[in-house]
């Protein structure tokens, strides 16, 4: 968190501010979250340039830069981008822009992370398939599944294996196609893959046009709240029941993670 969803939404809704902007000044107060180069450099570095393109990749934001240097950020756990907030709160970089508009990189829990990067390859490289596009097809999530024997919710979240879908989305794709997150991925059949294909792209879809989901501390750059929480069926349903069937949601634990699913819906193996 933020997913999939809510960076794009960022993406999208920095875009008119950023684009064509020069930065004419940066101040870093977690020195840590600068990975590369020390975070010194990195102000000197950034300073002065031209943000020529914003583009999304997984869970990363890349900042074209006119040097032809990439600013890559990562969210992580608590990050937000915001555009002229009333205040500094959490705000561990802010960045100054010749409009005199300001970019608040905010981080409560400080795991987010930036760096400059030479283009987009060391990061892109190291991610599956984006979940959204043209080229991600049934064959494709077919293929990813067809020889591993994980549960299907770890492989789902393997940024390697498929880029952008996180905890929560994984949960509400898995629900959508009636799938327990703990089968092993080979064990799913041709129609259950194709379901979960169907509810991958659904879901995150919806998402995006309802701009993320504030379940924590995700905001949106203006400062408002995404509504995708609003349309979850079992993500974070502690309490709740199932919308389809009534039984009780239940949480379990799958290498790690927090897991919501209705164990009607979605039969244990």
């Amino acid at each position: 968190m933020p997913e999939l969803p809510e960076v794009e939404t960022i993406k999208n809704e920095l875009l008119p501010h950023v684009l064509g902007r020069k930065i004419t000044g940066v101040a870093v107060f977690w020195d840590k979250m600068v990975k590369q180069p020390t975070a010194a450099e990195f102000c000197e570095r950034v300073t002065g340039q031209k943000i020529t393109n914003l583009t999304r990749r997984g869970k990363y934001l890349f900042f074209h830069l006119s040097s032809g240097e990439m600013l890559v950020m990562h969210m992580k756990m608590t990050g937000s981008l915001l555009i002229n907030p009333p205040d500094a709160k959490f705000a561990r970089a802010i960045f100054q822009l010749d409009n005199g508009a300001v970019m608040h990189f905010r981080d409560p829990r400080k795991f987010g992370k930036m760096w400059l990067a030479a283009d987009e390859s060391a990061v892109a490289d190291k991610l599956g398939p984006e979940p959204l596009d043209n080229d991600f097809t049934v064959e494709t999530l077919t293929k990813i599944l067809r020889n591993r024997k994980a549960p299907v919710k770890p492989v789902l979240l393997d940024q390697a294996i498929i880029a952008g879908i996180g905890n929560m989305y994984a949960d509400e794709s898995l629900y959508e196609a009636k799938i327990h997150p703990v089968r092993p991925a080979c064990s799913l059949s041709e129609v259950e893959i194709k379901r979960l294909y169907t509810a991958i792209r659904r879901v995150l879809r919806a998402a995006i046009k309802n701009k993320g989901a504030s379940v924590r501390n995700y905001i949106r750059p203006d400062g408002d709240i995404g509504t995708a929480h609003a349309e979850f069926r079992v993500a974070h349903g502690t309490g709740k029941n199932c919308p389809r069937c009534g039984t009780l949601i239940k949480r379990i634990v799958v290498r790690g993670r927090g897991t919501y699913l209705c164990p009607k819906c979605q039969p244990e193996p």
